[in-house]
């Protein structure tokens, strides 16, 4: 409610608003287990409940979720069939923490995975990159595409944190070795570190790897007004990051996805969202950052990629 009272104030900026499609089991199942599929729903249809001391569900849920992974596989169709560039999925509940066969941290069903892999199956994509710039990292997401080259994973997240995954030094397996790439950052980081290691780490990496779609998992609780983490990104900050994405998206000629994740604090929320769309649809320059500031990171994602 805050992000759409934050829009309407501004007449939507231009914006083409739709209402959020259904999606399907099938469009679900492509990254989480029928079972769990199965067991959301019917908890949700016995009126809900506690799954964790973080993750409540009520019988109004499971439409919810299915609005979520429904708006976000219509996002995918629209871009890869070139209706437009770039689309915003105002989502909740969020996803990254979701896994294969388990719901945590406010996550039921992992929408931005079901976007990727939408994207790979219907959409004509063959390789995906997500970067998620939640304050917590994406447990979930990562476990999901852990060990495949078609969906590269990175993540810029606070370390120590919840959900206590993320380590620097992970970097998937199997085939998907070095197609994670984690990013831990201390508290109280903030504008400059977090854009740097969009322009010196995920930039150049995208440009060797070509994907055909970005997806950004956007929470904005790394906020410095959010009350569930510690860093310090502004509302600038993010609408400079999104301008980074948009010009490596016109770099690439790849569209980009961007779906909500966690946000706690309603002002800060509303207004990073605000700067986010601003910086995806201007051409503003979001400014040049040290590499200094991001050296460590460079130097261990050149172990898997060494043209960056």
């Amino acid at each position: 409610m805050a992000i759409e009272q934050a829009l309407e104030a501004r007449k939507w900026a231009g914006l083409d608003v739709c209402e959020a499609p259904l999606g399907t089991k099938a469009q679900i199942a492509r990254v989480h287990d029928p079972a769990h599929i199965d067991a959301i729903e019917s908890f949700c249809a016995s009126g809900g409940g506690m799954i964790d001391m973080d993750t409540v569900v009520s019988e109004g849920s499971w439409a919810a979720t299915l609005r979520a992974t429904g708006a976000a596989c219509e996002a995918v169709e629209r871009l890869l069939g070139g209706a437009t560039n770039s689309a915003f999925c105002a989502l909740r509940p969020p996803g990254h923490h979701a896994e294969r066969d388990r719901a945590m941290g406010f996550c039921l069903f992992n929408t931005i995975a079901v976007a990727a892999e939408h994207a790979i199956a219907n959409g004509g994509a063959e390789r995906v990159l997500i970067l998620d710039w939640d304050v917590h990292h994406g447990n979930g997401t990562e476990a999901i595409f852990k060990a495949s080259d078609r969906v590269l994973y990175s993540s810029i997240h606070e370390w120590p944190l919840y959900p206590g995954t993320g380590a620097a030094d992970y970097v998937g397996e199997g085939a998907g070795e070095g197609f994670t790439i984690n990013m831990p950052v201390t508290a109280g980081s903030g504008n400059e570190e977090f854009l740097a290691l969009i322009q010196h780490v995920v930039a150049p990496i995208a440009h060797s790897y070509q994907p055909d779609l970005l997806a950004i998992s956007a929470g904005f609780d790394a906020h410095r007004a959010d009350p569930l983490a510690s860093c310090s990104v502004e509302a600038d900050g993010y609408g400079r990051m999104a301008a980074a994405i948009r010009r490596l998206g016109e770099e690439l000629k790849a569209p980009i996805l961007v779906c909500l994740e966690g946000g706690y604090e309603l002002t800060a929320l509303a207004e990073s969202v605000v700067a986010t769309l601003d910086g995806l649809g201007s051409h503003t320059d979001p400014g040049r950052t040290d590499p200094g500031l991001v050296a460590r990171h460079v130097e261990r994602a050149r172990r898997h990629w060494p043209l960056i």
